[in-house]
């Protein structure tokens, strides 16, 4: 089995064309489009990277970070942030809540999916 990615964004389209790209990477996707159904996934199924919006319902991206870092189950999980936010400030408060990269939308495919592969090598294999 591959290695596990969560992507959790409200925007269906942006959903539809990370999975495409990182099923076709050879990753296993899982998706959330909310703060409380990605803590639920991830207490299920925990992944190895997780894709997320700042701007999500019912917890935002910010508060789902930092309970993700909060919990030392979850410490290797690699975060990336996939935002519309792109000030120097929401960037380093992401960064400064415990994510491995903050990523603007839009974002370039390729791009992105170079980023996951140089994060899940960086991680020792489980």
């Amino acid at each position: 089995m591959g290695r596990k990615v969560l992507i959790i964004d409200n925007q269906p389209g942006t959903v539809a064309c990370i999975e495409y790209l990182l099923k076709q990477a050879g990753y296993e996707v899982a998706t959330a489009s909310n703060g409380e159904e990605a803590l639920k996934s991830i207490t299920a199924d925990k992944p190895d990277l997780i894709l997320m919006d700042t701007m999500l319902p019912q917890r935002n991206g910010y508060e789902v970070c930092q309970t993700i870092r909060e919990n030392p189950r979850w410490q290797d999980i690699r975060i990336v942030f996939l935002s519309a936010r792109t000030s120097d400030a929401e960037k380093a408060k992401g960064m400064d809540l415990g994510a491995d990269d903050y990523v603007c939308k839009p974002f370039c495919n390729t791009e992105l999916v170079e980023k996951v592969n140089a994060l899940l090598e960086s991680v020792e294999w489980t």
